[in-house]
């Protein structure tokens, strides 16, 4: 059988391609903005469009673009990235849609957010990898409220670049005196939120000006076209330039020769007979190796996923982090248990104090309270107001404290060790985004964890109506009165671990119920009242 061969051509191609870097980049804008035709045009423009995609939107039903100058009809770029059927519908954007192209400079990767406050959610989650958010304004509406909360997200996810695209030009002429005045309000409001990285650029993405290609009818602009600036903007400069981490992801012991710590370089950089210390241990130690799969490496750098191999054998495991030892404050990263961060709701059960989380920071999973809401952030107007809980797509300050101690960075400083998510440790499902703001004082009291069993031995169906008043009424409780429990101690002990009232209809035997009021509260509960009344009962218990 024959083997195909890469020609020298095609391999030259191949590490050339390999070689360019990957910039990430997302877009946000108002409804109507052009933010998804903006896109459609420098994936047009840029030849990154197969044939067939063309065709299959000039035969779409679905075509806003109208005819162009000579008269025939428009290709409707922003068909080429709204790719939902309720999208393409209503002439929005609603799930945040990834696109790949690449050009001799550059490989990129491209968030299209949607841009509506209720799927503030979806645009945090698009923009938080980002290297560089371009904001979209419509040049004959100006700044509206809608950009000013895309610019505020920008700046809360520390995204290192913003770029304003003053869209629709042609709508107003192309007058650098309008371009001027929203300049001068964006350029205020960046101040405003602490933004240093900020580029203004005049397009129309309908007609191409500035996208790819500079036209002949803004001679006033002397910058950049918005493909020129994204060819060219630094990528992950400020990444190397950072204090070294590196949480530890997976002890590799291969054979009784070899031990390493296997990760990804949150920051910094490292070389061999580099010295290092672990966290939480502080054990000084050197690296002796960085290797990969192709082979040791001399120096690796942020980003790069590596296995070190230390001097001396210590004692390091999953979650736990390297540091690189030096004389700036800066370089240490925060031990502690309690911090404040801005949390970006995700689920529609409200996020409210007391309430028992799984934290995913790095590599490390521990427990967490939300112990107090400072305030929530009114995204629209960057107000702070109280509030009792946080609803679905809301911003607000929260405290955390954690069962067990957390290596973390403010966001601002780091992106990497500043940022965790929320996990519901009962369903599993990801409930919540987090930034670090600030490390709080330790709590160095002892505080006693409320555990609640409501035991309602043979009445199933009261169990079940009191599991979902609690429920209800915002509470995490859980029903376990399935066959397949077959030890219901040790299933209440994990729901009260879990931060859930356990409710359970099942007999227990005098010993067990002994054991667990050793560990559990279990209120006298009368099983004549209604099903509201015992949740009413088990609330003042829990406040107790």
């Amino acid at each position: 059988m024959a083997t195909l061969t890469a020609t020298p051509d095609f391999q030259t191609f191949l590490d050339d391609h390999l070689d360019r870097d990957l910039l990430r980049f997302t877009t946000a804008g108002s409804v109507d903005d052009g933010k998804s035709t903006l896109i459609g045009r420098l994936l047009h423009d840029t030849k990154s469009v197969y044939e067939d995609q063309l065709i299959a939107v000039q035969n779409s039903k679905v075509n806003r673009a109208g005819d162009n100058k000579a008269g025939g009809k428009r290709i409707d770029l922003s068909l080429l990235t709204d790719g939902l059927r309720a999208e393409r519908e209503q002439g929005i954007t609603i799930d945040v849609a990834y696109r790949y192209f690449a050009t001799s400079k550059r490989k990129f990767i491209i968030a299209d957010t949607p841009g509506h406050e209720q799927y503030t959610r979806n645009m945090a989650t698009g923009a938080s990898t980002a290297d560089v958010a371009i904001v979209l304004i419509d040049g004959s509406k100006g700044l509206l409220p809608q950009s000013r909360r895309h610019t505020f997200i920008a700046s809360l996810l520390a995204i290192p670049h913003v770029v304003a695209a003053v869209n629709k030009m042609d709508l107003v002429g192309y007058s650098e005196a309008r371009f001027r005045e929203i300049e001068a309000d964006f350029l205020a409001l960046t101040q405003k939120l602490g933004i240093k990285n900020v580029t203004m650029i005049p397009v129309s993405a309908l007609e191409g000006d500035n996208v790819v290609n500079h036209l002949d009818n803004t001679p006033w602009y002397k910058g950049p076209t918005l493909l020129d600036y994204l060819e060219t903007v630094p990528v992950h400069v400020e990444d190397n330039s950072l204090p070294l981490r590196f949480p530890v992801q997976l002890v590799q012991r291969p054979d009784r020769t070899f031990r390493g710590f296997s990760g990804t370089i949150a920051s910094g950089t490292v070389h061999a007979g580099q010295h290092v210390v672990a966290l939480p241990s502080g054990k000084r130690t050197t690296v002796k190796r960085i290797v990969t799969y192709d082979g040791d490496l001399r120096a690796a750098i942020a980003g790069q996923s590596v296995t070190l191999e230390l001097a001396d054998e210590i004692d390091l495991s999953r979650g736990e982090m390297l540091i690189a030892p030096d004389a700036q404050n800066f370089s240490i990263p925060h031990t502690g248990t309690r911090f404040s961060a801005k949390v970006v709701w995700m689920h529609e059960r409200p996020l409210s104090p007391g309430q028992v989380y799984l934290v995913k920071h790095t590599t490390r999973t521990v427990r967490a309270t939300a112990s107090k809401i400072a305030f929530r952030v009114d995204v629209n107007t960057l107000e702070h107001s109280n509030a009792a809980d946080i609803s679905l797509n809301e911003i607000a300050e929260v405290e955390f404290t954690t069962t067990l101690p957390l290596f973390f960075d403010a966001y601002r400083t780091n992106r990497i060790t500043g940022a965790f998510i929320l996990i519901d440790p009962i369903t599993n499902a990801t409930v919540g985004a987090g930034m670090i703001d600030r490390a709080l004082e330790e709590n160095t009291e002892d505080t006693a964890t409320t555990h609640l069993f409501a035991y309602l031995p043979g009445e199933p169906s009261l169990a079940f109506h009191v599991t979902h008043e609690l429920a209800n009424a915002g509470h995490n409780a859980i029903l376990l009165d399935d066959a397949h429990i077959t030890h219901l101690p040790s299933a209440i002990r994990a729901a009260n671990l879990a931060g859930a009232i356990a409710v359970s209809s099942k007999a227990l035997s005098a010993e067990d119920l002994a054991s667990l009021r050793t560990w559990a509260t279990i209120p006298t509960l009368d099983t004549a009242k209604s099903a509201s009344h015992l949740a009413a009962r088990l609330f003042e218990e829990e406040k107790a």
